[in-house]
């Protein structure tokens, strides 16, 4: 027994370690659809091509994910894999981890299970929460992760994010506050607010939102991609304990009806 619970103790530490950033900051909420494989392709995409250049996702095949968004391997090939890898291949990048640690620090971690282990909706946040900041050696920051040792990689697509001071209208348990004279919005001063510089990304704010949720959604079935499978087999197994049940308790009830 004490075996099992250390083995449970250290199974978690990594998860552990992953929870400790950005406590306290408030994460939007993002609905993940996993029957979506149009926004999985677009999130696979992005992820090959802003995300593999440091990251990779080595529990996960080209083929596999190939097969189960729906794409050909032709077309895997030629617009997702830039390593020259098979479409057998784990889904490793090109970086050399002793390189990694004399740039970044620490080799940049695989981010096949990240979504289990941070959570869709911290994701979700993080992403979108990198701002300029000059005296960071990479030149950016996050607001979910102070002092994160990653650039802003989706800078050129969002824009150039900064922080600073605006009003904001004061919410006090989830009520946006208002002056009981003059009906105005009750504000205060605020210094932790990001703004995108006009005219600085590709993409709208929309657009940059829609695409990190594509993102996400992928790096969420990239974390589990039997979860829909096992949703569904699992309401098979439901349905035959129920159906069992009510024979079993008939068998019963025959068996102890003349026990008193």
């Amino acid at each position: 027994m004490k075996k099992l619970l250390a083995a449970f103790v250290f199974a978690a530490l990594p998860t552990l370690g992953f929870a400790a950033g950005g406590e306290g900051v408030h994460l939007d909420k993002v609905d993940i659809d996993l029957t979506d494989k149009a926004a999985m392709q677009d999130g696979a995409r992005t992820f090959a091509n802003y995300c593999m250049g440091c990251h990779s996702a080595k529990f996960q095949r080209y083929e596999r994910v190939a097969d189960d968004l729906g794409i050909p391997h032709e077309i895997m090939l030629e617009n997702l894999v830039f390593t020259g890898a098979k479409i057998g291949d784990h889904m490793n990048n090109s970086m050399h981890s002793e390189d990694a640690k004399v740039w970044f620090g620490a080799a940049p971690p695989d981010l096949t299970l990240v979504a289990r282990v941070r959570g869709n909706d911290w994701l979700y946040t993080y992403l979108r929460s990198f701002y300029a900041d000059p005296t960071r050696p990479l030149g950016a920051n996050n607001k979910v992760f102070p002092n994160v040792g990653m650039p802003n990689v989706l800078v050129g697509l969002q824009g150039n994010q900064v922080i600073g001071c605006k009003q904001v209208q004061v919410v006090t348990d989830g009520k946006k506050q208002f002056d009981p004279l003059t009906g105005a919005p009750i504000t205060h001063e605020a210094c932790d607010q990001l703004t995108v510089e006009p005219n600085t990304g590709t993409l709208s704010e929309a657009e940059f939102d829609d695409k990190i949720k594509n993102l996400v959604t992928f790096l969420a079935y990239s974390a589990n991609p039997v979860k829909l499978e096992s949703q569904r087999i699992g309401t098979y197994v439901l349905l035959y304990l129920a159906f069992f049940f009510v024979f079993a308790y008939l068998l019963k009830r025959e068996y102890w009806k003349d026990v008193h």
